[in-house]
């Protein structure tokens, strides 16, 4: 019998189906296996590509596997998909799995380390915790307006509810003082946990080097730099500033045809955290432009001077992106380009 060439393996929490499939493609063998059998059997099989999808787990089974000298693949669901006959169940998601591997045009997605995923875990903990946060003085706004009290949207305006909530004056029910304070206990919880978090957050980006690196960029601050670190392949795996920002999503929306293009709206088809992060990030530079102007000549002057605002700041997303990618690769730190006379 001819050697496995390839596995597929369709993850679970519990039961793991592989299909192996030998260098003329077909099929070597089928199993389930429960999860504590699956890295005493991949052990006892001939080093081989391992293919997966990237799901949850995916990197922790990667970096296992890895270690046993298999060549480990991982592909984003949605490229898989499309080779999944038929019916779909198990056994033919991990036949699919293993079709869509052997692709030569199939993209693949980076193992993550433990670090990059601790970091990430650190940053969707604090995002977490904000939108708890958003919830509860949005919940507290609400709640006090059937009593007539209003106050502005935003966290800056909670004071002024708090003040309402802590008059004994205010003519509000006995119960509607006692479930506010207990709102504005919450809030005042979760505004200490996120201190606390960005705190490790900012400490940590001014002590890693290509943080540091990335923060030199106009916009990106601590967080944006953190994300970037805990969510980004390799920027080596990019062939140009332009590969990293579509696959932020940040590049046009194409349905061009018969030669003719068309371009539409941003594509969002990539990773969210890092493209909201970045478009926050140029939403600041261009409101300080507005504010104290920009330099004569520059690129982003031009601009402002006949786009609108939204649209300028996701253009400077994209091109804080493509300098993010030159920074890292090239190892340098952001220099302000001259203004064109």
């Amino acid at each position: 019998m001819e050697q496995v060439h390839i596995i597929g393996i369709d993850l679970a929490k519990h039961g793991f189906q592989l299909h192996g499939a030998r260098p003329d493609g077909s099929v070597a063998f089928r199993k389930k296996l429960t999860r504590g059998k699956v890295l005493g059997f991949l052990e006892s099989q001939p080093r081989c590509e391992v293919a997966m999808e990237a799901c949850g787990s995916a990197h922790y089974w990667g970096r296992e596997i890895g270690e046993l000298g298999h060549e480990v693949k991982i592909m984003p669901p949605v490229y898989v998909k499309p080779f999944v006959k038929r019916q779909k169940n198990d056994t033919s998601d991990a036949e699919a799995i293993c079709e869509a591997a052997s692709r030569p045009t199939m993209r693949f997605v980076a193992v993550k380390t433990e670090e990059q995923q601790s970091l990430g875990m650190l940053f969707r903990t604090r995002d977490l915790l904000v939108r708890q946060r958003t919830q509860t003085s949005n919940a507290l706004r609400g709640h006090l307006a059937e009593f007539g009290v209003i106050a502005p949207k935003g966290l800056a305006h909670v004071a002024r509810l708090a003040s309402a909530v802590a008059d004994p004056d205010s003519g509000l029910p006995e119960t509607v003082h006692e479930l506010g304070g207990l709102l504005l206990g919450q809030i005042a919880g979760l505004n200490r946990k996120i201190g606390e978090l960005e705190s490790r957050i900012r400490d940590g980006a001014y002590e890693d080097e290509e943080a540091r690196r990335l923060m030199s960029i106009p916009g990106v601050g601590p967080i944006c730099a953190s994300a970037i670190l805990a969510f980004a392949p390799p920027m080596e795996s990019f062939r140009c500033g332009r590969d990293f920002s579509a696959w932020l999503g940040l590049v046009p929306r194409q349905h061009s045809t018969g030669g003719k293009a068309r371009l539409g709206k941003i594509s969002k088809m990539g990773q969210r955290d890092i493209r909201r992060l970045l478009i926050m990030g140029a939403m600041t530079v261009v409101r300080w432009a507005d504010r104290r102007g920009a330099p004569p000549g520059s690129w982003l002057a031009r601009m402002l001077a006949r786009k609108p605002r939204m649209l300028v700041a996701v253009a400077l997303a994209n091109r804080m992106a493509r300098i993010a990618w030159a920074l890292m690769t090239n190892k340098q730190v952001y220099r302000e380009p001259a203004p064109v006379i």
